[in-house]
């Protein structure tokens, strides 16, 4: 009769190291992707940044692997203080890469060597875990369980990173969240498997160190932030957003607004017409009809407020991928001030998709189409200057209709402005290129390409 008892002992502690793994899965995965992200937006160029970096915590993950062998007594006071450590490194990773920004010329060799410890302490949780869990299941059974809860963690992590953490609690708090996980883990081991801890008071006395800091966490991280955030723009930080798929920031001097998406500057009110202006005018002049205006982009609905300049407009239909975006467009009293209320009147109808997938699809034909878009610094932009983006335009653009698109700076840039402008007229386009000199961005291009 004792027998069954001690089976169920033994199950009950197997779930709590499987739950513990889960968990600390999916606070690794959410790792990799927080510091991911923040590579990419302090350094740039995104997809160099997410391929480094992860394959930086990857190896770190496998030399903490190979560490983990030289652990051979202790095992669960060592694995809980690898999670208090987690606990500590994972929520400030965003802070005090912010904080140290302004300051330090090599910002990148402080994320990269962050990301190996903290990939380092990670690669030891699996192994740790497996070998604690070997008296309560069979070898076969307990490899397996212990991989494919980590795996089932992973899974978990990135969906809520994607449709949860980075949208709505941004890079200031997901770390913290991180650290709440790994702290959780930590707790709960030690709770759960007191006599199998050996420096108890030590481990308590990091509880609560632990515990103290994630709290306190909440009082002062959003400041620090906002001061590394400020450090990066010459102006005031009047509002600053990440959102699913950019980080939007507006700052002011004088009476003045800026906006910039992924720390790149989009417009100045103080001569934004100086770029509106000739991306919409020549195109709707040069049209045989205005009736039906398709925009591209221009989530902020400055190109929108012109094209209603033109009473013989019907209908424009703004595509924008980012709702966010189009919300402040819609809402915020900064732009709405700028724009006229462009996205308030009825002609307007505004639709969060990406701009490839929506050209795809439609079967309606437009008389001029608008194309604002942010230079094509990532894959995903790049396939929005392609020729068979252009082609696609071509399809649902009428005889004599025009498009136009931004074309980056042909003074700064002028190996993607003749690229532009040499894809629009490979695609079959009457083709036209101008430039018009913008005070706060530079000398400006644009491509009007005529069906």
């Amino acid at each position: 009769m004792i027998q069954p008892s001690i089976n169920l002992t033994k199950k009950g502690k197997s779930r709590i190291l499987k739950v513990s793994i889960f968990l600390t899965g999916c606070a690794g995965i959410m790792a990799e992707f927080v510091l991911a992200t923040i590579a990419s937006y302090l350094l740039g160029d995104a997809v160099f940044q997410w391929a480094f970096t992860i394959s930086i915590m990857l190896f770190a993950m496998g030399i903490g692997s190979r560490v983990s062998r030289y652990f051979k007594q202790d095992l669960f006071d060592i694995f809980v203080m690898i999670e208090f450590m987690l606990s500590i490194l994972c929520s400030i990773s965003a802070v005090s890469s912010y904080f140290l920004a302004p300051f330090v010329s090599s910002i990148q060799l402080f994320i990269y060597t962050l990301t190996f410890i903290i990939g380092l302490l990670m690669g030891m949780e699996i192994p740790l875990v497996t070998r604690m869990n070997d008296t309560y299941e069979l070898l076969r059974v307990n490899i397996a369980s212990v991989m494919e809860k980590d795996y089932f963690g992973a899974l978990i992590g990135g969906l809520v990173f994607a449709f949860f953490a980075l949208p709505r609690l941004g890079l200031t708090y997901t770390p913290v969240l991180l650290g709440s996980l790994n702290f959780i883990v930590a707790a709960m081991i030690m709770i759960k498997f007191k006599e199998l801890i050996r420096y108890k008071k030590r481990l308590w006395g990091s509880l609560l160190f632990s515990g103290f800091f994630l709290l306190s966490t909440f009082f002062w991280i959003k400041p620090v932030i906002l001061f590394g955030e400020q450090a990066h723009y010459l102006d005031k930080v009047v509002f600053e957003k990440r959102t699913l798929y950019q980080k939007i920031v507006i700052t002011k001097w004088k009476n003045y607004y800026w906006l910039f998406l992924d720390g790149d500057e989009q417009f100045s009110s103080y001569d934004e017409f100086l770029y509106h202006e000739p991306l919409v005018h020549p195109a709707m002049q040069l049209s045989c009809s205005r009736k039906d205006v398709l925009i591209l982009g221009g989530g902020d609905g400055l190109a929108t407020r012109e094209v209603l300049k033109y009473p013989d407009v019907k209908t424009i239909t703004v595509v924008d991928i980012d709702p966010e975006m189009t919300k402040l467009g819609l809402s915020n009293p900064i732009l709405t001030k700028i724009n006229k209320n462009a996205f308030k009147n009825p002609k307007v109808k505004i639709i969060n998709m990406d701009a490839g997938k929506f050209v795809k699809k439609s079967n309606k034909l437009y008389s001029v189409i608008i194309i604002d878009l942010p230079d094509p610094k990532s894959i995903a932009l790049a396939k929005l200057y392609s020729f068979e983006f252009y082609k696609r335009i071509k399809k649902i653009l009428i005889k004599g209709g025009v498009m136009v698109t931004q074309a980056s700076s042909p003074f700064y840039s002028p190996k993607a402005f003749l690229s532009i402008y040499k894809t629009i007229k490979m695609a079959g386009y009457l083709t036209v290129a101008y430039h018009n000199n913008i005070p706060t961005m530079g000398e400006w291009g644009f491509v009007l390409g005529v069906n």
